[in-house]
Order: C-alpha cells, then structure tokens, then sequence
C-alpha cells in the first residue's frame, strides 16, 4: 500500500477567481470585519479616520484595527508578526484586502491610539448589553500580576542600592590595593596590568555613581525605581517575586464576560476594588449591583465607596491581629455596643471611647479598658503592661453589616473562584498572554484593553449564533 501523495508543485491549478470564494459563509473574520465598520471610528478618536485633501492617502485606521483584533485573537501580538500576517494569511488578505502595512506602521497604530482602542473594548460591551449577555445582578472582581518588560535586575530599591554600593567600595579598594602593588610584581607574575585596573576601576565607579544617582531619585513615595519601564513595580506572586503590573477585571456572572477591566502598578489589590466595580456598573448601566472579591480587597473606605453608589460588596475578612498570632484574644473576640458606643471584653468589662485620629488614610476611633492589671484574663488578652486598646474605623458598621451578609448568603461568595479566575485561567493558558509586550502604564492599560476584549469576543462567538451576531452589527 502506498502512502498519501500531494499535488506536484509543477502543475496548474484553477485556484477561485474571488478572494471572497475562500472565505466560509460563518467564518469568524467576516464578524470581525462587520463589527469594525459598525464603529464610528472618527467619533471615538482614532488619528487618521477622516483623510486631508493633500498628502500621500494613509491607511485606513478600521483596516489596522481589524488587523489588532485579528491578531489578538489568534494569539498573534507582535507588530512584526502581523506584518508576516498580511503576507501569507488568507483571512488576512481577505479582511485588509490585501493591503500590506508595514510593521512601523502597525506598531504606531497602537501607540498613536490608546484612548480610541480602549474606547472600542467599551462598545463591544455595548454591543454585548444589545445581545443581553450581560445579567448585571452579581460582578465578581479579582487581579493577576503580569511580568512587564523590565527584569529583575534593572529593579532597585533602596536597600538594593545601598548594597550594591557598598560592594562596589569593597571590590573598588581592592583594585586599588592590587594598582598599588602591581609595579612591584613581575609582569609575568602579576595578574593584571595597570592599564587593565585603571579600566575596570573606571567602569566600576561610573556604574557605582549611577548606582547613587539611583538612590537619589528614591523617597518616601517612590520606594522603587526600573530602569527599563519606570513604570513597573516589584510584586509578590503565588511563584515568587515579578517586575510587572497588576491587572484587573469585574466578571459578570451571567456568562463570564469581563465588564470591566484595568492595569495598576500597586502590588497589591488593597485600594482597587471601588475603581473596577464603579467602571463596570458604569458599562453596564446598572442602578445597583452586588459584587464579590477575595480577602485581599478587604478596606473599609473601599467598601464605603461602593455602598454609596449601591453597590453591595461580599468580601470576607481575614483575622490579620497580631494578638491572634500570639495566642492572644483578637478584636473579633470583643463586642461593639453600639448604643454605648464601647466594646465589651471576654470577661464582660466595657472599653469606653477615648479619642479619634487619623492613620494611614483611616479615622480610626480608640477605644480603652481599665483595670486591666487585676483582671484574671489579663494573660490571655494582652502582653503590655498599660491596659487593652482597640481601634475602629469611623465606617466601621459597614464592614460588620458586610460580615453579617457574609453569614446570611455564603452561596454567593462560593461563587467568586468559578466567575473571577476564569477569565485569568483562559488569557493565561488558552491565549498564552502571561506577559505585558509595551512599556508604559498609559500603553498596558491599552494592551489589557484590547486583551480582554479578544476574551469577550472568544466567548460571544461561542454563545450567540452566527446570524444573530451579524444582525446586531447591522
């Protein structure tokens, strides 16, 4: 039996006489096409969409954000390798017409155009509310750190610095010590010449004054400073430390689909839960809403800020107390009357108001025991000699009518690792996005932008009819 044979590369072959003869009648690209000119680029700011009369034409901005949404979607980023693209994909030669911009080209498109393609991942949340695909009755918030283009080396903080620079002195008095010596030796016996110490002596202090001027430009505010992206922070991830961004979405809990998406460069998501949930009410259009996160987006003023805009937040607490760690009673353990406006301890003494502060960005309220030194629990409840203090956020209630719907509804925390860690599971394995490609805040806020788009688009052509999806775009 013989094997499989090919045509012969030598013989004529009757290929379609129309481009559009290779393209299915449901192909995905013919939505991509559709949904672009159902876009009024000009209205949302893209460079170039209405020509001058004078001047060599330029490329239509639809044609290269086809190409961004095509790329994107099939896993192709690079501005290089969507330039292969134009030349050798034929849906690509279908949905550019053959058009064949060069990388530059491609590569400025994007940077010339944050706002405006940030603009266009909003209207496909349009579009999607148009399908009803969105439920709007719970959002589930969650963050991942993406690494950046900036490796941990060319990241410093001050204690870095600082040891750098102390082991440049070291290495730099022995240099000297060896210059010293060197006319003594042999100059077979000697292992480096003069000329040769004065170089690497050179070299070290010029990287040694870089290094200072590095420590320099450190404060109070900015506690770390890249060299690449100066925009990129050094972050702990479940696998180590990463020099990235932290990246975050609202997830509907309808169908998954992210109504919302941001980039910070904060390390954590302590400060980040108003922001996304307001921008995904905002999409949405929604009166009220409820949302869920995890432990880490756990802050008061956060929560503060949601319920006034009637946004409901379920995040639980985690018991972060000192006094817990040692073995000790921990605030949970201590009643707040609210009536007397005092705590009462585990023996049932009461710890009055004292006086009110503010700490850290909090208004912290102090509240403090007496007789503490003759009280039998005294052991068990705290290790200074003055008595026991507690402390309470000025919106504080707010945070135990939160842990009071966490007892009343745990169904739908349960729901927040199914609905906030998919969308992060899909771009990071199925897309194999595990990485920022631009420098900048302002240009990976735009990268996530188009990233979780694409993510919306995979799933909407998943969830909606072909017909349906070509009807709504008109």
């Amino acid at each position: 039996m013989n094997h499989r044979t090919g045509l012969d590369r030598s013989q004529t072959l009757l290929f379609p006489e129309r481009l559009e003869d290779y393209i299915g009648a449901e192909n995905p690209v013919r939505f991509l096409d559709a949904f672009v000119a159902w876009l009024d680029l000009h209205a949302l700011g893209f460079a170039k969409a209405r020509c001058a009369n004078t001047g060599r034409p330029p490329y239509d901005p639809a044609v290269l954000l086809k190409l961004y949404l095509y790329g994107y979607l099939h896993r192709v980023r690079s501005s290089r390798l969507l330039e292969a693209e134009c030349l050798r994909n034929v849906e690509v030669l279908w949905l550019l017409g053959k058009l064949t911009p060069d990388f530059k080209t491609i590569a400025d498109f994007r940077k010339d155009n944050l706002q405006p393609l940030k603009a266009v991942a909003r209207q496909f949340t349009v579009l999607c509310r148009k399908l009803e695909l969105f439920g709007g009755e719970l959002l589930a918030i969650d963050g991942s750190k993406f690494t950046a283009v900036n490796a941990r080396d060319q990241n410093f903080n001050a204690d870095k610095l600082k040891g750098l620079i102390a082991r440049a002195d070291a290495r730099l008095a022995e240099y000297l010590q060896q210059l010293d010596s060197v006319d003594a030796a042999e100059p077979a016996v000697a292992a480096l010449t003069k000329s040769e110490l004065a170089e690497k002596i050179a070299a070290l202090q010029a990287k040694q004054d870089w290094h200072k001027e590095l420590l320099g430009e450190l404060d109070a505010e900015q506690k770390q400073i890249s060299v690449t992206d100066p925009d990129t922070r050094k972050m702990p991830t479940a696998h180590g430390m990463i020099v990235g961004y932290n990246a975050q979405v609202a997830v509907d809990g309808k169908h998954k689909l992210i109504a919302a998406a941001d980039v910070t460069n904060e390390g954590t998501d302590y400060q980040q839960l108003a922001n996304v949930a307001l921008e995904a009410k905002a999409n949405l259009e929604l009166n009220k809403t409820e949302v869920v996160a995890d432990a880490g987006y756990y802050n008061a003023s956060e929560v503060d800020r949601c319920v006034e805009q009637q946004i409901t937040p379920f995040i639980p607490k985690s018991d972060t107390s000192a006094n817990t760690k040692l073995g000790l009673y921990g605030k949970s353990q201590f009643r707040y009357d609210a009536a007397k406006n005092e705590y009462v301890c585990p023996a049932g003494a009461a710890l009055t108001y004292r006086f009110s502060t503010y700490e850290l960005g909090r208004e912290l309220q102090y509240y403090r025991a007496t007789g503490c030194k003759t009280c039998a629990l005294k052991r068990r409840c705290t290790r200074n000699k003055a008595n026991r203090t507690i402390t309470r956020e000025a919106n504080e209630h707010l945070m135990e009518a939160m842990a009071e719907r966490m007892r009343q509804q745990p169904e739908k925390f349960k729901l927040r690792k199914t609905l906030a860690e998919h969308p992060f599971g899909t771009i990071k394995r199925w897309f194999g996005y595990t990485h920022f490609m631009l420098k900048g805040l302002a240009k990976v806020q735009c990268e996530w932008s188009l990233t979780t788009l694409v993510y919306n688009l995979k799933r909407v052509l998943n969830l909606v009819s072909f017909q349906k999806l070509m009807a709504a775009v008109g």
